[in-house]
Parts: structure tokens; C-alpha cells; sequence
């Protein structure tokens, strides 16, 4: 009786304590996610992204944030644009302390004409305001963003309007100002996944452009893992290297984001797809369950699943060591509403 009973409260405990997420007020799927931390407590943000129906005019602007340890999500001022139509895919957030910073995205209208933003805003939730900063020299979307000493936010390789490129634009928060760093030295792509630790920074995978002879270029999976380690002394000074794939499968919009000496990979699909979640091939793209550890201390890797299957995401947030993912599309290209939490061996 007392083992049951130890059993009963054990189980107890772990579901008392579990965190537990609630879902966001509708379906979004490429959201550029951040988290911020001010005086009222730490929040989660989604900002823009494709809603349930997946066409052009289920591309939004909207806005929505929780407070951890809250029931509910609240909606807030949507994004503004300087491009019509003003809703978003493929745009790109982080936190830094206070404040979530929003690059790029691009719009899509009537005639599926995209266009790369060149938009740069600061977002203070406090206030519920957006503060717009200097632009992007060479608007990207489908980009990574990461955060450098709380003061560089570099944007590695990603989508311009007619092409990739294989520029690395770091936005510097202190001085609202742009400057170039070395290039990125792997395959320019769209779609790729990335974090940083410390100084090191791990980008893999993403789309490229494929040129062929008397016909129309296509879209190939990049099968590709760039380290970039940043000179302590000059943050534009990126020396870049190959490290080995974990799996030799490409993986398009997956889930990145730092834990300790850790960068982490989640979800994707091995296909890779226009925002509706059909491949560019015409087959309908699957969710991965896949998790890549890359450990920065040694180079190596370590290959898991998740319990869940997701992909078309803009970000990986760390909640107490806790790795989330906001939204996306589920294995069968539905826009999905859930709050995942992924375990980690």
C-alpha cells in the first residue's frame, strides 16, 4: 500500500508541476517567435505568420503574447509594415531583455508576387508600441537571427527578393546601425536553422537555388552544417568552417535554439515546400520528429526524436531549459495552434 500510495504522489507531483502551455487564440504557422523578460514577468510573442487556410489572404500581421504561468494568450498591436500587403511570412525575431527585435519576412499578394521586407522594429510590450529602427541594408527573409553579447544581432544568409544571398548583416542595438560581416562560406539558402553559444555560431541546412541549362531554375535541399566562430576582438570577423552533417538529410525550417554549451535542432521537413506546406516538388511535405544535439565543446552530434511531429518554424524558445516551439504545421500540413515542448535525453 505505502508503494502504491509513494507511486500515486509521485505521478501527482510531476503533473502539479509540469508546465503547462496554452494553446494561441488561432493556428499560425511561420511565425517569427521571441521571448522578453521586463518587471511584469517573462512572456512568450508570436508575431505575423499564415493562418488555417493557407493561401495569400491568410498571411496577417497579428500579434499575440503570454505571460508565463497565464491561461491564455493576449492579442496586441499588429506589426506595422511599409510594404503592401502589410501581413508577413518568413520574418525573424528575438529577444533581447525587455524588448523582441522583428527583421524582414515577406509579403505575397493577388498575383503571388513576393516581396522581401526591409523592415527592422523594435517592439516593446509594456508600452504595446513599435519603434522603428534603421533598415535592413539588403532586405532578407527566411533568415536566422542571432543574438551576440546582448548587443549584435547577426542575420545569416536567407531569401532577396529574386535569389539568396550569402551575406552576414549584423544589426548593432546599441548604435541602430548595420554593418557587414565575413560572408556566410556555405551554400546561400532559404529556410536554414541556426543558434549561437558564447562566440560559436552552428547554421545548417535551408534551400538553395538550382540554374539549369534552356530551363527554369528549382529549389534543392541544402545538405549542409556551417560553424562560424566570431573574433573576440571584432564581432564582423566570422571564420567559417565545415562540420559534418548529423544525418546527410537536409531539413527545411526546422526549430533551433542554444541550451548551456548545446545548440539544438528540432522538427522540420525533409521536403522542402512553398507556405502551404506542399512541396516544390508537388508532394505534399511531412513533419519531422527528428532532434540534432551539437555539442560546441567537442564538434559532435547526438540524434533523438521528439514526441512531437512539426515543422515550418521561425525560432526555438528556451524556457527554463524547457525548448518550445509556437504554432507550425503538423505531419499532415495542417497550421496548428499548439504550444510543444520537446524533452531532451
Amino acid at each position: 500500500m505505502m508503494k502504491v500510495t509513494l507511486l500515486l504522489l509521485s505521478l501527482f507531483s510531476v503533473e502539479l508541476f509540469a508546465q503547462q502551455y496554452p494553446a494561441l487564440p488561432e493556428p499560425v504557422s511561420n511565425n517569427a517567435v521571441a521571448k522578453i523578460t521586463n518587471q511584469k514577468g517573462q512572456y512568450l510573442l508570436s508575431f505575423m505568420g499564415l493562418g488555417a487556410k493557407k493561401n495569400y489572404q491568410a498571411i496577417h500581421n497579428k500579434v499575440w503574447a503570454l505571460k508565463l504561468g497565464e491561461d491564455h494568450w493576449q492579442e496586441k498591436q499588429p506589426v506595422p509594415s511599409s510594404i503592401q500587403p502589410i501581413g508577413r511570412l518568413a520574418s525573424t525575431a528575438v529577444g533581447v531583455g525587455a524588448y523582441a527585435y522583428i527583421f524582414g519576412g515577406y509579403n505575397v499578394n493577388a498575383k503571388h508576387q513576393e516581396v522581401s521586407s526591409p523592415d527592422v522594429f523594435r517592439y516593446e510590450l509594456e508600452q504595446d508600441r513599435y519603434i522603428k529602427l534603421t533598415p535592413m541594408p539588403v532586405p532578407v527573409d527566411d533568415s536566422v537571427a542571432l543574438v551576440y553579447q546582448q548587443r549584435y544581432i547577426y542575420l545569416v544568409s536567407g531569401w532577396h527578393n529574386d535569389g539568396n544571398v550569402n551575406l552576414v548583416q549584423i544589426y548593432d542595438i546599441k548604435e541602430n546601425t548595420w554593418q557587414q560581416a565575413s560572408p556566410f562560406l556555405g551554400q546561400a539558402v532559404f529556410g536554414q536553422a541556426g543558434a549561437i553559444v558564447k562566440n560559436i555560431i552552428l547554421v545548417c541546412d535551408g534551400v538553395m537555388v538550382v540554374p539549369h541549362l534552356n530551363k527554369r531554375r528549382t529549389y534543392q535541399s541544402a545538405e549542409q552544417c556551417r560553424k562560424g566562430v566570431i573574433d573576440l576582438s571584432n564581432p564582423s570577423k566570422v571564420a567559417w568552417s565545415i562540420i559534418k552533417h548529423p544525418t546527410g538529410v537536409a531539413r527545411y525550417r526546422m526549430a533551433a535554439s542554444a541550451l548551456a554549451n548545446k545548440i539544438i535542432f528540432i522538427g522540420g521537413s525533409t521536403n522542402p515546400y512553398n507556405y502551404n506546406g506542399i512541396g516544390y516538388d508537388g508532394v505534399p511535405s511531412s513533419a519531422s520528429d527528428a532532434i540534432w544535439i551539437f555539442d560546441t565543446k567537442d564538434d559532435t552530434w547526438q540524434v533523438t526524436t521528439s514526441k512531437h511531429r512539426s515543422m515550418d518554424h521561425r525560432g526555438l524558445l528556451n524556457n527554463n531549459n524547457e525548448l518550445l516551439t509556437i504554432g507550425g504545421m503538423n505531419n499532415q500540413q495542417q497550421v496548428i495552434s499548439n504550444i510543444y515542448s520537446h524533452d531532451l535525453p
